[in-house]
């Protein structure tokens, strides 16, 4: 029996984040370039767009290159924006056929000229689908949007936008790259490592974490399928008591 089969609709989490790792040592353990793992990464991404867009899972975030990645070797760098074009290219059409629609967040200000190009077509065609709404973090990084919402903050407070005392959680929120975006329920991560990497550090505050050894090209519907049946026989608290969340208190 699928997992999809033991979901239940009425308890799904809005918001799945994922850190898509394993691409290299996948290459790696089969002998292959790692720009192969990457190629079958992507697949990996088209399955797990699809599987959360076969559960009605509101919004899916994938940390698909982030700022520190960058400091990679120039021309593996080279080779994902490639791929990334490529991609984008390609899954426009299936994306609007399926419903999905895409948004970005990252400093996107960095990328080459082409893979922008790109990645605008796919928003602007993609802007009207109802469905799952995928998140792309690209050139991303919670310290470098951290950063960016501290100055632009500091700048509204010295131009007399607001008042330094009226600044809470809540108007932080809106200054991230994800405003307007709900926090993610619970954050996937693949490849066995047990870390977030400068992902949504201030977003995941209360989301749930669920690690795989599974790496990331081998990942598929019924990967998170799993992930979700496992967040949903959690107790999320929020701070409080297992009595106060049961109602018995």
């Amino acid at each position: 029996m699928s997992f999809l089969d033991q979901i239940d609709k009425e308890r799904l989490p809005h918001h799945i984040a994922v850190i898509m790792d394993g691409n290299g040592r996948w290459a790696k353990q089969r002998n292959l370039d790692r720009t192969f793992g990457h190629k079958e990464g992507i697949s990996a991404v088209r399955r797990a767009i699809e599987g959360a867009s076969r559960a009605e899972i509101a919004y899916l975030t994938l940390y698909t290159f982030s700022t520190e990645n960058w400091k990679r070797p120039e021309e593996e760098v080279k080779a994902l924006m490639a791929l990334m074009v490529q991609a984008v290219a390609n899954e426009t059409p299936e994306l609007v056929k399926n419903n999905v629609r895409v948004k970005v967040i990252g400093d996107i200000d960095r990328l080459p000229a082409d893979t922008k190009e790109a990645l605008q077509y796919c928003l602007d065609t993609t802007s009207k689908c109802t469905g799952t709404t995928v998140v792309l973090a690209l050139s991303y990084s919670s310290k470098w949007e951290l950063t960016q919402a501290i100055k632009n903050i500091a700048n509204d407070v010295k131009n007399g936008k607001m008042n330094a005392e009226n600044i809470d959680e809540a108007l932080v929120s809106t200054y991230l790259a994800t405003n307007g975006i709900p926090d993610p329920d619970i954050l996937i991560r693949t490849g066995g490592e047990l870390r977030i990497s400068n992902f949504l550090l201030w977003q995941i505050a209360y989301s749930e974490l669920y690690f795989t050894n599974e790496l990331w090209p081998d990942f598929n519907e019924e990967s998170i399928y799993k992930a979700i049946v496992e967040y949903q026989n959690r107790e999320r608290r929020f701070g409080k008591t297992s009595e106060q969340v049961s109602g018995k208190s």
